[in-house]
């Protein structure tokens, strides 16, 4: 189907981003708090800043949608 669509709301810089990060990459004062986890992920603004680090991408993506943001997954 190829019928344009123009009613998406603009996002702005409401978009964050959230991508997997390794724990073996962080500095060592952030991998002792990981408690043994191998991977994180990571959520970052639109300018790439680093908002947040959680436990997994379920619960990166509802931080960003309770503060009403937009995630993405970046691979």
């Amino acid at each position: 189907m190829n019928t344009p669509f123009n009613q998406m709301p603009a996002m702005g810089d409401r978009i964050v981003y959230v991508r997997a990060v390794e724990v073996a990459d962080l500095p060592l004062s952030l991998q002792e708090q990981a408690e043994g986890l191998t991977q994180i992920y990571a959520v970052h603004s639109t300018d790439g800043a680093q908002l947040a680090l959680v436990a997994d991408k379920k619960l990166a993506f509802a931080l960003a949608r309770e503060n009403d943001l937009a995630p993405v997954s970046v691979h």
